[in-house]
């Protein structure tokens, strides 16, 4: 892309109030951006309305700011990252965001060079996406490291969208598994490229770029705003070919993208948790609504083939169950007394000390050195988690 060329695209794309739909219909009637912006008012008011034209033929006062910030951006990346910007004419745009209703017109990608070759961005031949709760229990964040982390390794990218929570656990357990060979996680960020929120997760964020890629339909210097990132949900979802949300409460946009994988006709699933839990309570509705119920990755692999399963046995991550499925499976008379009495749901010192016969004093210490151990987790409210082992 010539300096000139992104200049046309950005004017076309920073137009306000001319949106994905309206660009799209122009691209379609005139072609490249050049020959849109050549075109008379009258003639583009055959796609648009008036206002929208003449907003076309008046470039606001920042959009020479955003061209020169942007080919600025593109040609200082820090070795050995790439920046690039994509458009729908491209060949390297993912096939499977065309294949949505409202593809973006323009994504900015970060990425190490490893994964930009001599045929141009290569994406990844099997994705999944993973998202939910930003406050998620204990068990919902191990969960969501462990199943991210085989999956890496059955050679499947790991998509959502680099917020706190479920988002960082899963692009963490990607991390941790990869390999080199395929991108090990996108994150689809919901502000401008340059920028990353939340701030906490800024190594995270180089991680990402090292290991994967991060992408944003989002101009330079876009700022967190709210409207932004249910929008940018239609991209995690259509990048991947299927969604399985971890945790995620009632009003959870992880339930957003959860529709909006449906509506795009992708596979959705869910993993089942505590009945007294509010972040499984999303899950739980899910279910009801006809998403697959997942205990391994297995679940996930068996009913997308296109993912694949590797020739090799499975690694013994693979077999991680949710919670309460471990608690049926794993229990034995071999363990302590108190953690077949903690059971794998939300409990707190009274009950334990009721079911138990224990004194609190020394439930406490019991409790303390299951939580140094890493088997038990505490939680607010005064209450105590039993943690199932990936």
């Amino acid at each position: 892309m010539t300096e000139q060329e992104l200049h046309d695209w950005l004017r076309l794309s920073a137009t306000p109030g001319l949106g994905n739909t309206a660009i799209r219909r122009l691209l379609a009637r005139f072609g490249l951006p050049a020959e849109v912006l050549a075109q008379s008012s009258a003639a583009l008011e055959t796609c648009i309305t008036p206002a929208q034209a003449q907003a076309l033929h008046t470039p606001s006062p920042e959009l020479q700011a955003l061209q020169t910030a942007t080919w600025t951006w593109l040609s200082t990346a820090p070795a050995p990252l790439q920046r690039h910007v994509l458009t729908l004419g491209d060949a390297d745009y993912p096939p499977s965001l065309l294949e949505t209703a409202d593809p973006p017109v323009l994504l900015y990608i970060t990425g190490h060079s490893r994964w930009f070759g001599a045929q141009g961005l290569v994406w990844p031949r099997k994705a999944l996406a993973m998202v939910g709760s930003r406050n998620p229990t204990p068990q919902g964040a191990l969960n969501a490291r462990a199943f991210a982390q085989t999956l890496v390794r059955q050679g499947v990218t790991v998509v959502s969208g680099m917020a706190l929570g479920i988002d960082a656990a899963a692009h963490a357990g990607a991390l941790e598994a990869a390999t080199g060979q395929e991108p090990a996680t996108i994150a689809v960020i919901g502000t401008g490229i340059d920028r990353v929120y939340p701030r906490a997760n800024h190594a995270l964020a180089a991680q990402i770029a090292e290991q994967g890629w991060i992408v944003s339909e989002y101009h330079l210097g876009t700022p967190p705003l709210a409207q932004n990132f249910p929008k940018r949900n239609r991209l995690i979802a259509g990048l991947a070919s299927g969604t399985l949300v971890v945790e995620a409460a009632t009003a959870s946009g992880s339930l957003v993208t959860a529709r909006l994988a449906s509506e795009q006709g992708r596979e959705v699933f869910a993993i089942p948790g505590s009945i007294h839990a509010p972040q499984s309570k999303g899950c739980h509705a899910l279910i009801r609504q006809g998403a697959k119920l997942v205990e391994s990755v297995e679940d996930i692999l068996e009913e997308l083939p296109a993912l694949g399963m590797a020739t090799t046995a499975a690694p013994t991550a693979s077999k991680h169950k949710y919670s309460r499925g471990a608690a049926s499976s794993s229990a034995s008379t071999e363990e302590p007394g108190l953690l077949q009495a903690l059971g794998f749901d939300p409990v707190d010192l009274d009950s334990l000390c009721s079911r138990t016969g224990i004194d609190i004093a020394s439930l406490q210490i019991q409790l303390l050195e299951l939580e140094l151990q890493g088997q038990v987790a505490r939680l607010p409210g005064g209450l105590f988690q039993r943690l199932a082992a990936g």
